[in-house]
């Protein structure tokens, strides 16, 4: 693999390491670096499925599901049944398939409790005052500490906001799957510079996921390589980021990592699919109602960013 944002998906699967530890396979989607996980339980065989991607084509304006059938391909090959479809949170780079998912499936939909917050602070950016409702759009708003079974292990939500207001983690025995706070070891941290982010925040945030034990299983939510690794990675333990996390390893200062984070975040552009991605992510993956004419069409603010 030589470019990991133009070559094919790339996948891995990451065992359990014993009781109460679930199976999870990863899948990187090389058009946004965004990885989608599959969390199972290797007793009963229940899965969750975490931050899926809708494949979002931005210059035709197109969908397709080709991620979305490569994750429901490998719950039929290892005989899963998905129980839930989670997202940490109101994605900025890709479009979330939690809805289609849950067409398919029949499984629970969720996302952290202050999504509701975000949702009102982007029907603001559009102009379109009660057009998003996560209690509308998704099953279960997840509060900080709430437990979701999955077989004959669990999922544990931790609050982690900074990267975005409302953002969560998902404890799953030994495995932590913890989104746009930490990258690779090799890459750092994540930004924390869209509305509502905060870079105090995500230290906190960053803090106590490196205070878990140290051989958890930490999975991000990105992965765009860098300047001397072009293959995808996605998994690290809590050890070897406390080592070696380029950004926030043993002995790094708070004020200074605060200051480090905020003058990256300064010279940083948008996400590509940003202001696309949010008006259907803040729908828990739907496009808005359609117009006179059967289309649905995207709006998007002007000189505002």
């Amino acid at each position: 693999m030589t470019d990991s944002r133009t070559e094919q998906p790339l996948m891995r699967h990451s065992p359990s390491t014993g009781s109460g530890s679930p199976d999870v396979w990863g899948i990187h989607d090389p058009a946004t670096g965004s990885v989608q996980y599959v969390c199972a339980d290797p007793a009963t065989r229940q899965a969750a499925l975490i931050d899926v991607v809708w494949n979002f084509d931005l210059r035709a304006c197109r969908f397709s599901t080709r991620s979305m059938e490569q994750v429901l391909d490998l719950v039929r090959a290892q005989g899963l049944e998905v129980a839930w479809i989670l997202d940490t949170h109101p994605h900025a780079d890709h479009v979330t398939a939690s809805a289609l998912l849950k067409e398919r499936t029949g499984a629970t939909t969720a996302i952290g409790a202050r999504t509701a917050e975000i949702a009102t602070l982007w029907a603001g950016f559009y102009n379109l005052p009660g057009a998003f409702d996560p209690a509308r759009d998704y099953d279960r708003l997840l509060e900080d500490d709430a437990v979701l079974p999955l077989g004959d292990c669990s999922l544990r939500v931790m609050f982690s906001p900074g990267h975005t207001l409302g953002s969560i983690s998902y404890l799953c025995g030994d495995a932590g799957f913890i989104h746009d706070t930490l990258m690779q070891p090799d890459a750092g941290t994540a930004r924390a510079d869209f509305p509502g982010g905060d870079s105090a925040a995500l230290w906190d945030s960053i803090q106590a996921i490196l205070a878990l034990p140290e051989q958890t299983r930490l999975f991000i939510g990105h992965d765009y390589g860098t300047k001397t690794r072009s293959t995808p990675e996605w998994e690290a333990t809590v050890a070897r980021h406390r080592a070696e996390n380029t950004h926030v390893r043993n002995g790094t200062q708070r004020e200074a990592w605060i200051a480090r984070r905020d003058s990256r975040d300064a010279g940083l552009a948008l996400p590509t699919n940003m202001l696309a991605a949010l008006q259907i992510n803040l729908r828990g993956g739907r496009l808005p109602p359609v117009e006179e004419d059967g289309e649905a069409y995207l709006k998007f603010p002007v000189n505002r960013f």
